[in-house]
């Protein structure tokens, strides 16, 4: 279990840890510019597997990169819809 201030400090930094660059993954978001993107993240976790598994599977994780995972596709989605 994290304490606050942990969680606190992911809300605010976790754009550090997303990575965008064209020559590597095309273009896809990744973790800290490693070739794991943010999908793979979200697929495992979609899968049922739980951080500990994750980074059992993936061992250069931190438990903050998946929290920044799930940060960034909650502001992807996040976004006004306009009725007309």
């Amino acid at each position: 279990m994290h304490d606050k201030s942990f969680i606190t400090t992911m809300m605010n930094d976790w754009q550090k840890r997303i990575t965008i660059n064209p020559d590597q993954c095309g273009g896809r978001p990744c973790i800290r510019g490693l070739r794991i993107r943010v999908i793979d993240i979200l697929d495992l976790m979609a899968a049922g597997l739980t951080s500990d598994e994750i980074i059992e599977e993936l061992p250069d994780l931190e438990k903050g990169d998946i929290l920044a995972a799930l940060k960034y596709a909650s502001q992807k989605l996040n976004h006004p819809v306009i009725a007309a």
